[in-house]
């Protein structure tokens, strides 16, 4: 929970040989799995069915390089908004220095696996999610 009470979730990751590109740091796709470990952290804290969001959206600006001397990244992810039948999760990718690395947003959305379309958030979910 963060100090204005939304829903948070951090994750240390160590970072792997595998994870860097060619210019020697941390490949662009790479950022996208770390954040889906830490949207999977908040969601299992938060829900007890974690299976039944699709992302619909996920931005994602770059402001410092990642290396693999870094050693580790948190990944910081945090409620922002809780609307209908989606949230918008606020995403961190910092450096082991404190130092930012990347930032951006992400919208969930509540499916039905059944209906195979989107569905309303329960009361019950909005009050998990902070809502």
């Amino acid at each position: 929970m963060t100090a204005s009470g939304r829903p948070e979730a951090r994750v240390q990751i160590t970072l792997r040989w595998r994870d860097m590109d060619e210019l020697g740091h941390l490949n662009q796709s790479v950022y996208h799995e770390l954040i889906e470990e830490g949207r999977a952290a908040l969601l299992e804290s938060l829900v007890s069915d974690t299976e039944s969001y699709v992302i619909a959206r996920v931005e994602l600006d770059h402001h410092r390089e990642v290396l693999r001397t870094d050693g580790t990244v948190e990944i910081v992810v945090r409620v922002a908004r809780v609307g209908r039948s989606s949230i918008e999760v606020e995403h961190d990718v910092v450096r082991a220095d404190g130092t930012l690395a990347a930032s951006g947003r992400s919208v969930l959305v509540r499916w039905d696996l059944r209906a195979r379309r989107s569905r309303p958030l329960t009361d019950e979910e909005r009050v998990l999610l902070g809502g």
